[in-house]
């Protein structure tokens, strides 16, 4: 995806998951029901901080810096507004328990890949130990083939 498109996506994102939760806050039994809204809009405002201040080439970092800029601002406002909604709405803290079961969910996640990337290299290695030993064992039984096969061939002779 493109720089600005990105940003596009992230304010997108964050937008309309304020909205969503405008709208739905005086509804919402408990906060489970609103969590992936609020998922959704730091997700969008990790974009947008990601285009800000991600990887750019010298050429053109200076055209998209305002707009990176006042995204990041509008997106800071809006996420505000939301954190002050739901912890009007459902107790002081509750923005607070939100962002540490989101960091405590992608900490998780994290070691999770980890633990699956160390279970395919172990797979690797076995299977990597696997073939060795065939090899081996094929070379051995072939070696004491062409031994008996030139045994034979003298003594037949």
């Amino acid at each position: 995806m493109e720089p600005v498109s990105t940003a596009l996506a992230g304010i997108a994102l964050v937008q309309q998951s304020v909205e969503f939760i405008k709208k739905n806050i005086n509804t919402a039994q408990d906060i489970s029901q609103i969590f992936d809204m609020v998922d959704n809009a730091l997700n969008g405002q990790q974009q947008i901080n990601k285009e800000r201040w991600g990887n750019k080439t010298l050429i053109g970092s200076h055209k998209s810096a305002a707009h990176a800029v006042i995204d990041a601002k509008l997106a800071a406002e809006q996420i505000e507004e939301m954190k002050n909604l739901i912890d009007y709405r459902f107790g002081f803290g509750t923005w607070q328990e939100i962002l540490k079961l989101r960091a405590d969910r992608i900490r998780e996640e994290a070691e999770e890949d980890k633990r699956l990337q160390r279970e395919k290299r172990k797979q690797k290695a076995d299977l990597i130990e696997t073939m060795q030993i065939i090899g081996i064992a094929g070379g051995g039984v072939l070696a004491v083939f062409l031994i008996c096969f030139t045994i034979l061939s003298i003594w037949v002779r």
